[in-house]
């Protein structure tokens, strides 16, 4: 929201030396967020005035069009002579009154204004057009055309105030009633401890039963509507410099007077409006649901298919707008015409000015249902006051009369569905609870009265809210107010002391340790988002009847192309290696741990829990019942070198190898030592896949894959070649592990190595020989290293061998070399038993 402080002023009596850089602190004092304050005309220096074209010469020659003017400037320019000035535009004639600047002076971005001959002429000054004086858009793209009613010479720059200041308000979701000026007043005339001039308070007639015919069908949606008529409107009236500025510095391009002014109320009452052309009404004007697949153009020349919970505004006809989000082009104000033969100007003369109040959830679905984003829907969705709507209807009259001539219709149609004020019983100490500091009952109370609230009581205080604050719903809103007024930084800054014993779980230190374990192997962290479009499952390769297809589609997803919990971590981490590719990082190395969701198919209906009391521990439960298992998962993915080339060496790219390794890194933080074999597991290459296994409870059990990728889900993925993956289940680690991990002992008595040489069948997996050697080798085994494969023909057909090293110590002795031989040989012999391996060479 822009607010212009020379706007804001009228309501507030600021002080006058007061910046908007003062004001900007002051209301972010209390809570609101000026993102920025915008200095219009800085740098701008006259002479700068009105002036009246009297001659206009065109140019011939050159390749666009070019006018030589001589302009009545009257004494600006020192002499009283016309001034000579070269133009391109063509949106002006002789007699027009235009904005002159003269030579000396500066305009916006520091373009000196100086005389230079161009085109063959000298021009001495320039005719402006808003862009050049950055007044924003004013939807000619021409020069400034003035009303003829101003004085030649007069100063520009006052005129068009375009010296001023304006703030960016970034408005939140809750705060719908400083999308106005005058809910940004109100909170600037807390913050200085001024009176304010609301805006609102007006002499309004009271309803009568001869004005326009209303009928709502839909109370629910629609619990105040509030019609008058305006006769006799002058169609060639247009919309005042002072009003066309102001939406200009709001962020508003001026259209017309009827469309302007409900914009300019709309602006400072935050009522939304919208005026119809009453020859094109057929009837009386309706509020109801639409009918599905009823058809309505709207003002933007969209022809829209409406759904059933749409409400619209209906005459006899049928929809006439989308109630709350944009009128309908059927009844819009007709442009200004001239009759061919008479030359008079033929518009809208008669109009009906709508101000209603409708529900904000159904507006807030239409209109992103529609793709609709409009400043009417952004009000409403937020909260409008409803009792803004006759005084908005009256300001909008007002103006009407005022500015273009008409006669306000004695009549005032105002449908009200019964309703009573809002009240929240808050105990007087409340805030001082919630903030730890002792305000006492005076300066609450004071605080609820500067925003609106009437507050009764003592120790237990009635609070009644202001109608413009659909925000505050309970004690905690009305805490929240008292807090942020008296100032967020006078509250006291207080560590937290947790109970003695408390702290992280060992499954938190879990996580975080694997977390620090992959960052520590050069791994950087990847947060995604938890959803998934169905289609990367397909472009995974997953078979049909995968788990991993077993999604929980959301009801209201955050983007329609991923309306699916994740069940997998690796698409998330794909699509960020993907996008870190594209932008010329080809080395990658990335993971992530968190949850994914695994539906079970057993799982109950989600139950609603009550919001006006704690949920029963029965509750809890049926709805911990309604949610799918939710097991936390760690994942990585490598790309490109894994190791940089250098004066070091060659480097080497990442392989399959490394993506196992890395399942070995976040499995030792548990304790575990994982079994790797070979196995067949989309998304990974048949050939280059490997199966994580730890044992729980004496049985082997999944607790993940890893490998190299199939190329044809790189290709369908658009990732680099040969991409590397692993993603391993962290509550599986966690049921494997021993508990807390307890750092190695370190023996001071020297290692005995040994190494073997095995030869077994090519289908034999290394990991079997290398548990069957671990089971023979006893408690003097100290660690075990597969460190060379070797084939050939001296080996036989289908043959292979496994080399070892064996690493033995004892923890209270130096082993002798027939205790480590021996060890050797049962370990060995463990092998030969179990899997049928042989000594090289024997």
């Amino acid at each position: 929201m822009r607010i212009p402080l020379s706007w804001l002023r009228e309501y507030v009596d600021l002080p006058a030396a007061e910046t908007g850089r003062d004001v900007q602190a002051k209301l972010v004092a209390t809570g609101l967020e000026v993102e920025t304050v915008e200095q219009l005309g800085a740098g701008l220096k006259g002479p700068l005035v009105v002036g009246k074209v009297l001659t206009i010469e065109e140019l011939e020659g050159f390749k666009k069009p070019i006018r030589f003017c001589t302009v009545d400037v009257g004494t600006a320019n020192g002499t009283g002579e016309p001034q000579e000035i070269v133009c391109g535009a063509r949106n002006f004639a002789v007699g027009d009154k235009v904005v002159v600047v003269l030579p000396g002076a500066v305009l916006p971005g520091d373009f000196k204004i100086a005389a230079r001959k161009t085109y063959g002429k000298v021009s001495h000054g320039m005719i402006c057009s808003g862009d050049e004086l950055d007044m924003g858009d004013d939807g000619t793209g021409g020069i400034i055309v003035l009303p003829p009613e101003y004085e030649v010479g007069t100063d520009a720059i006052a005129l068009l105030e375009l010296v001023d200041e304006v703030l960016d308000i970034a408005v939140t979701a809750n705060r719908g009633d400083c999308l106005s000026l005058r809910g940004v007043a109100r909170e600037a005339a807390i913050a200085y401890g001024l009176p304010l001039r609301d805006p609102a308070l007006l002499d309004v007639p009271p309803p009568n039963s001869y004005g326009y015919l209303v009928k709502i069908s839909d109370p629910a949606g629609c619990d105040r509507f509030t019609a008058r008529t305006v006769t006799g409107l002058d169609p060639d009236a247009r919309s005042p410099i002072w009003l066309q500025r102001r939406l200009q510095k709001a962020g508003m391009r001026p259209i017309s007077l009827a469309v302007d002014v409900t914009n300019y109320v709309m602006l400072e009452l935050g009522q939304p409006l919208h005026a119809y052309d009453r020859s094109r009404l057929d009837g009386p004007i309706g509020v109801r649901r639409a009918q599905q697949g009823e058809k309505l153009t709207t003002l933007d020349g969209a022809q829209r298919v409406l759904d059933a919970d749409d409400l619209v505004i209906t005459d006899d006809s049928g929809p006439i707008g989308l109630a709350g989000v944009m009128g309908g082009a059927d009844t819009e104000i007709a442009d200004v015409t001239g009759d061919p033969e008479t030359g008079e100007s033929r518009g809208t003369t008669d109009i009906v000015v709508e101000a209603a109040h409708f529900d904000a959830l159904s507006i807030a679905r239409t209109a992103r249902r529609h793709k609709l984003s409009s400043e009417a829907a952004r009000r409403f969705e937020r909260g409008v006051d409803p009792n803004a709507t006759s005084a908005a209807a009256q300001r909008t009259v007002d103006l009407m009369v005022l500015l273009a001539g008409g006669t306000a219709e004695a009549g005032v149609t105002e449908v009200v569905a019964p309703s009573g004020p809002r009240t929240i019983s808050i105990a007087a100490n409340h805030p001082d609870r919630v903030a730890g500091v002792e305000y006492g009952r005076e300066t609450v109370v004071r605080r609820l009265q500067e925003v609106g609230c009437d507050v009764y009581g003592q120790d237990e205080l009635v609070v009644t809210v202001p109608s413009w604050r659909p925000d505050l719903g309970d004690p905690n809103d009305l805490a929240e107010e008292v807090i942020r007024l008296e100032g967020y930084e006078n509250l006291p800054s207080t560590l937290p002391q947790p109970p003695a014993g408390r702290g992280l779980t060992e499954r938190q230190r879990l996580h975080r340790r694997v977390g620090r374990a992959l960052a520590g192997a050069g791994f950087v962290e990847a947060l995604n988002y938890p959803f998934l479009g169905e289609d990367v499952l397909d472009q995974l390769g997953l078979e049909a009847d995968d788990p991993r297809r077993t999604v929980i589609r959301l009801v209201n997803p955050l983007s329609e192309s991923e309306p699916a919990l994740r069940t997998t971590l690796l698409p998330g981490l794909l699509t960020a290696l993907r996008r870190n590719d594209g932008r010329g990082e080809h080395d990658l190395a990335l993971f992530e741990t968190g949850l994914v969701f695994r539906p079970t198919g057993h799982e109950a209906p989600a139950v609603r829990l009550p919001v006006d009391r704690r949920p029963t521990d029965e509750e809890i439960a049926a709805l911990n019942a309604a949610l799918p298992a939710q097991p936390r998962r760690a994942a990585v993915v490598l790309a490109g070198a894994r190791e940089q080339a250098g004066w070091w060496g060659k480097g080497r790219p990442a392989t399959w190898a490394d993506a196992i390794e890395a399942g070995r890194t976040v499995a030792r933080e548990a304790g575990v030592e994982l079994i790797v074999r070979q196995d067949q597991h989309a998304p990974f290459h048949p050939g280059r896949c490997a199966v994580l296994l730890a044992v729980v409870d004496g049985a082997e059990v999944l607790v993940g894959n890893a490998g190299e990728l199939h190329p044809r889900v790189v290709k369908a993925l658009g990732l680099p070649e040969r991409t590397c993956a692993m993603e391993i289940d962290l509550d599986r680690l966690e049921q494997a592990g021993t508990g807390v991990v307890r750092a190695p002992h370190v023996s001071t008595f020297p290692v005995a190595t040994q190494d073997v040489a095995l030869v077994v069948d090519d289908r034999v997996a290394a990991a079997d020989v290398e548990s069957a050697l671990r089971a023979g080798a006893g408690e003097l085994l100290e660690s075990l290293r597969l460190f060379d494969v070797f084939t050939g023909e001296q080996l036989g057909e289908g043959r292979k061998s496994l080399a070892y090293a064996l690493r033995f110590r004892a923890a209270d002795r130096t082993l002798t070399a027939e205790e480590a031989t021996a060890a050797r040989d049962a370990a060995v012999a463990s092998a030969l038993e179990r899997t049928g391996a042989v000594l090289r060479g024997a």
